[in-house]
């Protein structure tokens, strides 16, 4: 999501939060809902660098090193756990936004500068996966999720207007705001998923059975069941609460984003509130050798959280 909508979300946000919950926050302990807590004890989100405009779409490569973009900024960066060093790895980068790795060590990136998706070689070489919607531009691919089992790729594509772009409104024959499946060898997405406001954030189960969604407008979070061919069916709410990024570790428990991130068993029980000192958190993700990182894109900065729970491959 871009710095341009943050105030927009941010507020509407509020409406179901205490009053004061949005302001600017001082790093605090964890809350702990249940002892089940899957931070590691005593742990607080610990700053990398605050240096960037809006960060989102962090993405682990098989090292466990972090790609995540600067959104505004049109660059992808890379934070290396070995020598705890940050680099910048693409300028131009289409105004990426979501980010995820292929089994092929290929990093897709939701790049909205021209409603696309590309795969981006280790050798930083281009490919446009993804052009349109059966002739329809897209309103703007933002989060992604390869199922490990099949390579298909899933995005969603709300509508976030951006200020490079001449267009002032979505595309009305699209079809709406929608999640999208990219069959592998397939140059064409299907829509999978209707009805949702504005859907944002997604991950999906190391098992390819399962993928979650995030309506982040509709203040809410659903599950739904992954089908021999991609679709997706029986759509369950997980939990009331949306989210802008996502992700699961290997006890299954999802985590949201939004005001700080909230950890969710698989059950939907809630474990953990964990707050962070920025606007507003965008994405998470696990990184580190042994993956029991968190790694925090949060509006302006980026954090590490030290974990009891390595995170879902």
């Amino acid at each position: 999501m871009s710095a341009s909508r943050l105030l927009l979300v941010r507020a509407t946000a509020c409406l179901t939060l205490l009053a004061g919950a949005c302001a600017p926050r001082t790093t605090t302990p964890v809350t702990e809902a249940a002892s089940a807590s899957p931070v590691a004890a005593g742990a607080t989100p610990r700053l990398v660098a605050r240096q960037f405009s809006f960060t989102e779409g962090p993405a682990p490569d098989r090292a466990g090193n972090v790609y995540f973009t600067d959104q505004p900024n049109n660059r992808i960066w890379r934070y290396d756990f070995g020598s705890q060093q940050l680099s910048l790895f693409l300028e131009p980068a289409g105004r990426a936004n979501g980010l995820y790795f292929d089994g092929r060590g290929n990093l897709l990136a939701g790049a909205d500068n021209r409603n696309e998706l590309w795969s981006i070689a280790p050798d930083k070489t281009v490919t446009v996966r993804v052009r349109d919607a059966g002739g329809r531009r897209l309103n703007g691919p933002n989060d992604l999720w390869v199922n490990p089992q099949t390579q298909g790729l899933y995005f969603t594509d709300p509508y976030y207007q951006r200020p490079y772009w001449t267009r002032q409104a979505p595309d009305s024959l699209l079809g709406g705001r929608r999640v999208y499946y990219l069959a592998p060898g397939q140059t064409q997405p299907v829509a999978v998923a209707d009805g949702l406001r504005q859907p944002n954030g997604l991950i999906g189960t190391p098992d390819g059975r399962q993928l979650y969604v995030a309506d982040i407008e509709g203040n809410q979070t659903y599950r739904y069941d992954i089908g021999p061919d991609g679709r997706l069916g029986n759509r369950q709410p997980f939990v009331a609460q949306g989210s802008d990024g996502m992700t699961l570790d290997r006890a299954g428990n999802v985590y949201l984003t939004g005001e700080g991130v909230t950890v969710y068993s698989p059950a939907g029980q809630l474990l953990a509130r964990i707050p962070v000192p920025e606007k507003w958190t965008a994405n998470v993700c696990f990184g580190g050798p042994d993956r029991k990182t968190l790694f925090i894109t949060a509006s302006e900065g980026v954090y590490l959280l030290a974990m009891r729970v390595a995170g879902a491959q």
